[in-house]
């Protein structure tokens, strides 16, 4: 009768491949995700050449290294080096360990003949062994450790051997069960040791298990169920949203924006209770001490100082000064303050997208556009109303004015101040007290490498339509061209890049292209624009440009923005020299229910850079549907078929033939008139339209 039993590892065979398979199982996928290639924009773009180095470059790039660690979760990096230290361990084990391995019962092997040999070879074999190993005939030899005993048991196995080849019922408990006595006792393997069912651990091992099931799973799972729920999509805390939420109004700019970024709840976090009364005083009186014009805190209006004079939260009011300290690159004399000054810009550019989503839902467009404008402050470190000539090398607020004149109420754009003539340029910028020849090459070279987007046209159009109707899919398409400030010898745009040509039907590569050139998953705008110039800026940073159209004598939102962070064409050659190509950016949306005309304001703002917003007029015309069936109708008359007379004439004389859209159009009505007038030649007629399609085909 067979019996089962039970038995654990206590060589330590086995457990180290079950530890090993567990411990795989986790640090496995870990390791991919920390080395899987990066798609942030961030890390693969080209950088803008310059050599300027801030101030406080060294607690810049700390901080850049700071958000770094934080993105890349060293928690995780620790328990991938801790799981690849365990497998190590268990690899060890498997290599050093002995193994046992089960012998299975051979009686050829035990008789030490052929599989070959016949019953009578077999027979004959055993009485030779029986002569020699038969307990009577053989004594024990003690120098080869036997005993009568173990003689005995040989001879049995011997006789068991023999039997099992010769007697027809041992033979078949042999075949059935693998041994001549029959089915045997079998024994299951447990991979774990075997101290952990030994008596008296079995309650430490369920202490374990409570731990791990009862403890550490909920609060893993917890911790990232609560983690999800505590952030919007922007990565900003839902109670950061909610205060920005109770800010927002539909007249807010400049100032006032930044008084809502300084209510979100990260900075109780980045300027807990002791920090948040530490340095305060020093920092508001730096950013208030404006009586110079030129002066930092000339930054702060009237109502912006009692904004920060009325508030009560320490850390809300630190952050805001913080804010105001770095946007006008206020040096605070103190190297705490100077890293924390630096740290709540990327801070702030992260609430600044969750209070633009805000602006975009209520659909206002001047909170809209104070917000993408405030993502160029942030970036470039200027406060709002500040010259856009200090986001060049070099700059300060006295070279600034010194250029734009002392008492001017205008700012000089960086475009404008590149269009002047070398020689005024030069007698602007460099002499004493302002720059010097190598930071004014300087300024230059980064200026000549500011990817600025020049509209060459923007047009609406229906895709395989002469017009646009009531509730259609339209498209604005936009041809446009990266033209850098202070560009020589630019070259003329080739008209045939202003077209939008729709592919053929039957073209379904290119129908693939056009779908996902609309879409989100854009295969072919790979080309990225350099990484802003943020010397400042204690995060990397790759522009985004956001399109949208606004109806600007109401003030509202007409189509929500359009973001564009990667290009079709390159934007520079090899040498770094602008290539000037024409860029195609399409943004779909519905056209609306209505027949008219619609006035639109088509802004293009770019978020990394100051001053060079394009706003141009555009409108909509919308047609009935019963002029649009009437322009297809005239276009299937006027062109003829390829395969006739005139389709070949017109071949030759333009060099295309009919769109293949129409004449497979015609081919459908064809067929459909005759399956109307000639049931019974449906069949017939299908297959003369099959043929003609595949030879248009070829």
């Amino acid at each position: 009768m067979s019996s089962t039993d039970y038995n654990y590892d206590e060589q330590g065979q086995f457990f180290p491949f079950f530890i090993l398979t567990l411990t795989a199982l986790v640090t496995l996928p870990l390791t991919y995700t920390l080395l899987k290639p990066s798609k942030d924009l961030e890390n693969t773009a080209p950088r803008i050449k310059s050599d300027f180095r801030p101030q406080h470059v060294d607690i810049i790039q700390k901080q850049k290294q700071k958000l770094l660690r934080k993105e890349r979760r060293m928690k995780r990096i620790l328990t991938v080096i801790v799981g690849y230290a365990v497998m190590a361990w268990m690899v060890y084990l498997i290599i050093v360990t002995a193994r046992s391995t089960p012998k299975i019962w051979d009686p050829y092997e035990i008789l030490g003949i052929s599989r070959s040999a016949s019953e009578k070879a077999i027979s004959r074999h055993f009485k030779k062994l029986s002569r020699q190993f038969h307990p009577d005939k053989i004594k024990p030899d003690p120098a080869k450790n036997q005993t009568i005993e173990t003689l005995n048991n040989h001879f049995v196995e011997l006789t068991k051997a023999y039997k099992a080849l010769t007697d027809e019922e041992i033979r078949n408990n042999y075949i059935q069960y693998g041994h001549p006595d029959g089915k045997q006792s079998f024994s299951i393997g447990i991979a774990l040791p075997k101290f952990i069912v030994t008596e008296g651990n079995g309650k430490y091992v369920l202490l374990v298990y409570g731990l791990l099931l009862g403890v550490l799973l909920p609060y893993i799972v917890g911790k990232w169920w609560y983690g999800t729920q505590r952030y919007t999509k922007e990565k900003v805390l839902v109670a950061s949203a909610g205060n920005i939420f109770r800010e927002y109004k539909d007249d807010l700019v400049g100032g006032g924006i930044i008084n809502a970024l300084s209510s979100g709840e990260e900075y109780k976090q980045m300027l807990g209770a002791e920090k948040a009364e530490s340095g305060l005083a020093k920092v508001e009186k730096k950013i208030l001490d404006g009586e110079d014009p030129a002066a930092p805190g000339a930054a702060l209006s009237a109502k912006d100082r009692n904004v920060l004079a009325d508030l009560e939260n320490a850390s809300r009011r630190k952050a805001l000064a913080l804010l105001w300290a770095y946007l006008g690159r206020v040096e605070l004399d103190d190297p705490v303050l100077n890293e924390e000054k630096f740290a709540v810009a990327p801070t702030a550019f992260t609430l600044n997208d969750s209070f633009a989503s805000i602006a975009l839902a209520f659909g206002s467009l001047q909170p809209i556009l104070g917000s993408f404008h405030m993502s160029q402050h942030l970036i470039q470190a200027i406060r709002p109303g500040g010259s856009p000539l200090l986001q060049l090398p070099h700059f300060t607020p006295q070279i600034a004015r010194s250029i734009e004149g002392e008492h001017s109420r205008s700012r000089t754009t960086i475009s404008q101040y590149m269009a002047l003539s070398e020689q005024s340029r030069r007698k602007l910028s460099v002499g004493k007290d302002l720059l010097s020849e190598q930071q004014y090459a300087s300024a230059l070279s980064v200026a000549q490498q500011i990817p600025v987007l020049d509209v060459s046209k923007s047009f609406f159009k229906v895709v395989g339509e002469r017009v646009v109707t009531p509730s259609s899919l339209v498209q604005l398409i936009v041809k446009a061209r990266f033209i850098p400030p202070g560009s020589t010898n630019i070259p003329e745009v080739d008209e045939r890049d202003l077209e939008d040509i729709d592919p053929d039907e039957d073209d379904i590569s290119a129908n693939n292209s056009a779908k996902i050139k609309n879409g989100k998953e854009d295969s072919e705008y790979t080309i990225q624009p350099p990484l802003a110039h943020a010397p400042y800026f204690a995060r990397d940073h790759s522009p985004r440009w956001y399109i949208f159209l606004a109806d600007s004598r109401q003030g509202r939102m007409a189509v929500p923005p359009f973001t564009f962070t990667t290009f079709d064409k390159p934007i520079f050659d090899k040498d770094g020299k602008p290539t000037f190509n024409v860029q195609t950016l399409k943004m779909q949306f519905q056209a609306p229910p209505q027949v008219g005309k619609f006035a639109f304001s088509l802004y293009i703002v770019c978020d990394s850079y100051i001053g060079f917003d394009t706003v141009s007029e555009i409108t909509l015309e919308v047609e009935d549907l019963a002029k649009a069936a009437a322009l297809e109708e005239e276009d299937d008359i006027s062109e003829p078929d390829e395969d006739s007379i005139a389709g070949q004439m017109q071949a030759l004389k333009t060099g295309t033939a009919p769109s293949r859209k129409k004449i497979a159009k015609k081919q459908a009505d064809y067929s459909s008139e005759d399956d109307e007038s000639d049931t019974d030649g449906d069949a017939d007629d299908t297959s003369e339209t099959d043929t003609e399609t595949d030879t248009d085909g070829e």
